[in-house]
């Protein structure tokens, strides 16, 4: 049976009526976060065919193949299973909510995550379980020793800003001898982690550790076999001043894994991206600046995993 590949993506051609298509685009994003979401409870065939018209969408705008008549999403967005889905949808949910409070107006450029409501941050937070598993899944077994580190009892995570706790507790669920601790400044997010956490009720979620705390406070020393770092929430000052504690807060031979942005192919995604990073009080780190400055601070053997098509690139090195 012949497979049809997508129609060509929506180019934003502003010559015409660049309202409309500004508004189409914003909608096409709509279509695929739902679609994702339905996904994350019946298979991504079933959504796509519960509704058509929302199919459509994503049809034309060049997110449909079809192998005669039945429709499937681009390789991009097929997914394993349903938390993945769930994960990504709600990656892209709370981007798009971001983006209509910036539409808005609802906070300045000085803002950050303590202006954002308590939906778009346990939004923001069941998305990194994603990147939870993907560090479990695909990071810690390449990376030389880690996987054999986190199977001795008593081995120990940090998950730098911590948020709700999700990438805590896939953490923990994967590696079940390890105590994860998460830290965060926001002590409502810390709030609602708690309540995660409560939620979950599992063995797992009793070897979380949750504490409030600035990463550029941190203080140990040799503490931690695997530390998670999600610099791009990081203002730019204070990434520069963690760096080195969080480097001196690794065992020796032990790894930090940081999550950071894509470079951006081009320059709509590169304004974005800036703007973006000011108004959550981030950094303009990308993958490749950050192996730099890891290799900088004396860290051996750099890795880089991409996730999912445009989202963050994981790179980790080891303290030697």
């Amino acid at each position: 049976m012949s497979v049809r590949p997508p129609s060509p993506a929506l180019s934003l051609d502003l010559d015409d009526d660049p309202s409309s298509t500004l508004e189409a685009a914003a909608w096409a994003q709509a279509a695929l976060i739902a679609t994702l979401h339905d996904a994350a409870t019946t298979s991504q065939a079933d959504a796509l065919a519960a509704d058509p018209q929302r199919t459509a969408v994503l049809e034309a705008v060049g997110l449909i193949q079809r192998d005669g008549d039945t429709p499937s999403l681009h390789p991009s967005y097929r997914y394993p299973d349903g938390p993945t889905n769930r994960s990504a949808a709600q990656a892209r949910l709370s981007s798009l909510r971001q983006a209509v409070a910036a539409a808005a107006g609802e906070k300045g450029e000085t803002g950050g995550w303590t202006d954002q409501g308590d939906e778009v941050l346990r939004n923001q937070g069941r998305a990194s379980a994603g990147t939870g598993r993907a560090i479990a899944g695909t990071v810690v077994p390449a990376l030389s020793g880690l996987a054999e580190r986190l199977d001795i009892p008593g081995s120990r995570i940090l998950d730098v800003g911590t948020g709700i706790a999700a990438l805590a507790l896939t953490l923990a669920e994967a590696f079940p001898r390890a105590e994860v601790v998460g830290i965060d400044v926001m002590e409502r997010v810390l709030r609602l982690a708690r309540e995660e956490l409560a939620a979950a009720g599992t063995e797992a979620a009793d070897r979380v550790t949750l504490r409030h705390a600035d990463v550029v406070d941190l203080t140990e020393q040799g503490a931690y076999d695997m530390v998670w770092l999600p610099a791009p929430f990081l203002a730019e000052e204070a990434l520069t001043h963690a760096l080195p504690r969080l480097i001196e807060a690794l065992k020796p031979g032990a790894w930090i894994v940081v999550g950071t942005n894509p470079a951006a192919p081009d320059p709509l995604r590169q304004a974005v991206a800036g703007w973006h990073a000011v108004r959550n009080g981030g950094n303009a780190y990308d993958a490749d600046r950050m192996t730099k400055t890891l290799t900088a601070y004396g860290l051996l053997d750099e890795r880089a995993f991409p996730t999912v098509p445009g989202g963050p690139v994981l790179v980790a090195a080891r303290r030697g």
